[in-house]
């Protein structure tokens, strides 16, 4: 079992409001998102389009309720900007993120993405880099994760996602092989793993030592099949439910909790499950991963 002192719980707020796809979750207010989440029984959150920006608001609220920002995603361009616009806006996260007591960021090089592309196959079409651009993604990252934990005590784990330039299991090897492990973690999302192809148990066991976030997050697999042969973007997949919380999906969630408990992982375990909220209530799909975790962890 998991030890209840060193792993935390927490829940995505893109089961509410969907932050890529504004018409889903539009009629959610933030009140009811964070207090469905501590109603549900999680105590960590990371950061979604409808929460206060100042940090005195923000922590006003998610302290009635007991919950806590353990994360924010941030979107670097490494490849496609200077890297001093890219530190700039990444030191007025760190800001925000140190404010609020969190102690990761989760980066996401979004240079050439089509995750957000409606219009474009999420499968078959993702931008490759060359030697070059892993370079200076891979140097990139050192320097931003370098400034994070020295200067604000906040660690960077990097989010391999669908549609990036950085999406299957051969560019998270070069992409952990390329970089320093001080100053760059990966947060592990079982869904995206198992949505490009990739076995999530293979890629916990393989970078276990390396692994500083998780992201919880299962697949419908008839659903992603459908995606790649209508050849469908990221986004009408999640209009159709390729995404759904631990227990609900094809992923066997035992042995990957297994792998970090052997690990000894510390940290928050966060279940991030973009679905249609008229279609899949968050609330009860919040206690049903809630109820899931419990049982295979007994946290």
């Amino acid at each position: 079992m998991l030890d209840k002192n060193k792993v935390k719980l927490g829940i995505a707020p893109i089961a509410w409001t969907n932050d890529d796809l504004p018409d889903l979750g539009k009629e959610n207010t933030f009140e009811q998102c964070v207090s469905e989440m501590a109603l549900a029984g999680f105590t960590g959150s990371e950061v979604g389009n409808k929460y206060p920006k100042d940090p005195g608001v923000l922590s006003r609220a998610l302290g009635l309720r007991g919950i806590e920002i353990c994360n924010q995603w941030f979107s670097s361009y490494l490849l496609t900007k200077p890297f001093a616009e890219v530190e700039k806006e990444f030191r007025e996260q760190l800001v925000f993120l140190k404010a609020m007591g969190a102690k990761r960021i989760g980066a996401s090089e979004q240079s050439h993405s089509v995750q957000g592309r409606q219009d474009i196959p999420v499968f078959g079409h993702k931008y490759v880099m060359d030697d070059a651009e892993w370079g200076i993604l891979c140097t990139g990252l050192d320097r931003l994760g370098k400034i994070a934990k020295e200067e604000y005590g906040i660690l960077l784990t990097f989010h391999h996602h669908m549609g990036t330039v950085v999406q299957d299991a051969d560019e998270v090897e070069r992409l952990m092989a390329g970089t320093d492990p001080e100053y760059v973690g990966l947060l592990y999302d079982s869904g995206h793993f198992a949505y490009c192809g990739a076995d999530p148990l293979k890629m916990v066991r393989k970078y276990a030592d390396r692994i500083r976030h998780v992201h919880l997050k299962d697949i419908r697999r008839d659903v992603v099949d459908r995606v790649k042969r209508e050849s469908l973007s990221f986004l009408e997949g999640v209009r159709l439910g390729a995404f759904t919380v631990p227990g609900d999906g094809c992923i066997d969630f035992e042995p990957i909790f297994k792998i970090l408990e052997e690990q000894q992982y510390q940290g928050y375990m966060l279940v991030e499950a973009e679905q249609d909220p008229a279609k899949a209530n968050p609330l009860e799909y919040a206690i049903k991963a809630r109820r899931y975790i419990a049982e295979k962890t007994g946290l």
